[in-house]
């Protein structure tokens, strides 16, 4: 009995070794990019200005690290998978997406969780993907994910991720800038790394500028003070280049009810509280009197742009509104919808809007 106890207690010494060891390597490999990093621009010589009253095409579009297809589920969301199915599965994933996006013959786009050397797809490098269909664009890169080897589930590790915001512009991009976003100084930090923006200015004719943010909130270890503080920085960000004179289109994913009642628009009258997605800040927003948002469907008719991911999709599962974009007042929306794809390759759905620069 003895010879057992102290072979137990050797075991369970090591046992904690190693989860501290664990716990030590994920602390002392956690870090922050800094704020207001200049971003390399690609492919952006000899493109021209944008135009006052051209119309234009913008969609935004959550590529959910290609990993969704319908049957996907996530464990962070409640389901069982921490990876995608395949390399080849990512591969076709991110391509449809691509060729989504593409239909809607864009002028601008906005791609969201975009992920290259991850563990969870595969080292997969999606920019390139993505890119292939955009080869005569301007485009920009931010991370806004980049995590240490996460050893959970323990059957099947999500590891060690890299994820970015990515932006294509038909038209000249003269900068681009990472805004740090805030995020949670608690233990609750590990689960929302290093989320941002982007900021791509494009000359418009006259000296004034087109200001593109692509952005994606927090949503998993956010608290109420955390989306305040993400959305505060946001609109006075865009509302200081409203007053400039400048023009500002703002698009992604909020992880905010956008319309303020798709939970109940969109899933049969019921209020549903996955805890993340929460109501749209209206009240903040009308602080700044130049940014609106776009929530004037050329189709009234609700159409989803995000799936829970606890279970499997099937028509009449949980779906909400989250994505969507944000002007400043001298911009004149002239079309917008949220494009329906049955979630065949993304967790979420695109969203089209065209504009004219007033």
């Amino acid at each position: 009995m003895k010879k057992f106890l102290t072979i137990l207690l050797v075991a369970v010494i090591a046992l904690l070794a190693v989860a501290g060891g664990y716990v030590a390597y994920v602390v002392i490999d956690y870090d922050r990019i800094e704020d207001r990093l200049a971003l390399d621009i690609g492919g952006a010589e000899g493109l021209p200005a944008a135009k006052i009253g051209e119309e234009y095409t913008i969609l935004t579009q959550n590529i959910g690290f290609g990993a969704y297809t319908p049957e996907f589920t996530f464990f962070m969301d409640g389901g069982k998978e921490s990876r995608a199915k395949s390399r080849d599965s990512v591969i076709a994933i991110v391509q449809a997406a691509g060729e989504q996006v593409l239909d809607g013959e864009p002028d601008f786009v906005l791609f969201q969780e975009v992920d290259f050397d991850s563990t969870r797809s595969y080292h997969t490098d999606q920019r390139e993907i993505l890119g292939a269909f955009f080869p005569s664009f301007a485009s920009t890169v931010a991370v806004n994910y980049h995590s240490a080897y996460l050893m959970w589930p323990l059957l099947q590790p999500h590891g060690a991720s890299n994820s970015s915001i990515v932006t294509f512009s038909a038209k000249q991009i003269t900068s681009s800038v990472r805004r740090s976003l805030p995020i949670s100084t608690s233990f609750s930090k590990f689960l929302d790394l290093d989320r941002c923006y982007s900021v791509s200015r494009v000359p418009v004719e006259g000296g004034r500028e087109l200001v593109l943010y692509n952005v994606h909130l927090s949503a998993y270890g956010s608290s109420d003070e955390i989306r305040t503080a993400q959305m505060t920085m946001l609109f006075e960000d865009m509302q200081t280049e409203y007053e400039k004179g400048n023009y500002c289109v703002c698009g992604g994913d909020f992880n905010h009810d956008f319309t303020g009642r798709s939970t109940q628009d969109l899933n049969g009258g019921e209020t549903v509280d996955f805890g993340w997605a929460q109501p749209f800040p209206v009240d903040l927003l009308a602080q700044y009197g130049g940014i609106v948002r776009a929530d004037q469907y050329t189709d009234p008719t609700p159409k989803p742009t995000c799936r829970n991911c606890d279970i499997p999709y099937r028509e009449g599962n949980f779906t909400i509104i989250v994505d969507g974009f944000l002007v400043s007042e001298n911009v004149e929306i002239t079309y917008l919808e949220n494009i329906v794809t049955g979630f065949a390759y993304s967790d979420h759905n695109p969203v089209r809007m065209k504009f004219i620069l007033k």
